[in-house]
């Protein structure tokens, strides 16, 4: 990841590293300094190198000192250029959030990947996809309910993903709008990238969230007018909300649990993590969500084998605090889902009570 990118001479002096203490320092592009990977990777490393400038004898020796902490993170910079001190300084995650990420250097000749690579972009970019899309969907959803509840179920599905999108803005992210797929949800895309876990968790859970906020108000407005179609339609709704926080990836709750569980950085995170999972699979099952269960099971599985990798991340973690709140807000969320659903259900209506019977087959 990019930690640092300040000028040096005229030129960008970039630090990048990773949580395994690998770090390497480019002047210009060019590699200058870099440390191997070890125990120690926090605390304060040096990188020393030489330049000489036209019409100077000497060479300037530039000396860049970096104390990194992971958790929280914070990086304090110094920059001397032949013993001075040049620029000094401080970087914490909310910097690190607003960064935008270093451009990648391309292949110059694109290939058959490239070209699939660059008829997808161009498949993004097509307006008129939207259109068709979203028209396929309410066509799917109108062989399998009335007109009127296919309308109602892709809005749905466009406020669910209108969550994704005021979280990706509200890092500065550029969006490339919103795309419904028939039978399988929708997806709010951008071409940047994340720096940051607390960014994965806010944008993944905002959608469910958003699911969440329109199930309350359709569930009042069913109380206050009586009409099934909304209850209807805040039953439904809250399934298809509670189905993407489910902890597998590339679900929504799967990326907020692989954001939290990564984010600890003792073993002991992941014994918590596991132990998390399977109480969620035996509440599972003593409800009688055996369907939830398997998939809680799967999603723990992913969750162990990512984990092996989570010291070549180029995300942030998150602290102690970010992961309390990351944890709540997950949790707070699929209850009150669940909480919407068991309440319908106890309404004696057959339809209404669809979606529990759905999670217990």
């Amino acid at each position: 990841m990019e930690l640092l990118n300040i000028e040096c001479l005229g030129k960008p002096l970039r630090l990048e590293g990773s949580l395994a203490g690998w770090q390497q320092l480019y002047w210009d592009n060019q590699l200058v300094s870099q440390k191997a990977a070890g125990t120690d990777n926090e605390g304060l490393k040096v990188h020393v190198f030489q330049l000489t400038q036209t019409g100077q004898i000497q060479p300037l020796e530039i000396r860049l000192e970096a104390d990194v902490r992971w958790q929280p993170f914070v990086l304090d910079y110094r920059l001397l250029i032949d013993d001075n001190v040049s620029l000094e300084g401080r970087r914490t995650a909310k910097d690190m959030e607003h960064q935008a990420p270093p451009q990648q250097a391309t292949a110059s000749k694109p290939g058959t990947l490239g070209l699939l690579s660059l008829a997808f972009k161009l498949f993004k970019s097509a307006k008129v996809i939207k259109v068709v899309l979203a028209g396929a969907s309410v066509a799917a959803y109108s062989w399998l309910f009335s007109f009127q509840f296919a309308l109602a179920l892709v809005f749905c599905l466009m406020f669910h993903e209108y969550g994704h999108i005021r979280a990706m803005k509200h890092f500065g992210m550029k969006t490339k709008g919103i795309y419904l797929i028939p039978f399988m949800g929708g997806l709010a895309l951008t071409d940047d990238k994340i720096n940051t876990r607390w960014q994965d968790v806010v944008i993944s859970l905002m959608g469910p969230f958003f699911g969440l906020l329109l199930s309350l108000l359709a569930l009042v407005t069913y109380h206050i007018t009586h009409n099934p179609f909304f209850a209807a339609l805040a039953g439904f709704n809250a399934l298809l909300n509670l189905f993407n926080l489910l902890p597998v990836l590339p679900l929504d709750g799967g990326h907020t649990i692989k954001s939290i569980s990564f984010s600890q950085n003792r073993f002991i995170g992941l014994i918590v993590c596991c132990a998390g999972m399977v109480l969620g699979i035996y509440l599972s099952y003593r409800l009688g969500l055996t369907l939830l269960g398997f998939l809680l099971a799967i999603g723990g599985l992913e969750i162990i084998m990512e984990w092996k990798q989570r010291l070549n991340s180029h995300l942030i973690p998150l602290d102690r605090y970010g992961q309390v709140v990351a944890t709540s807000w997950y949790l707070l969320t699929v209850v009150a889902l669940v909480g919407v659903i068991w309440h319908l259900a106890g309404s004696g209506d057959t339809m209404l009570s669809l979606p529990l019977h759905i999670l217990q087959s």
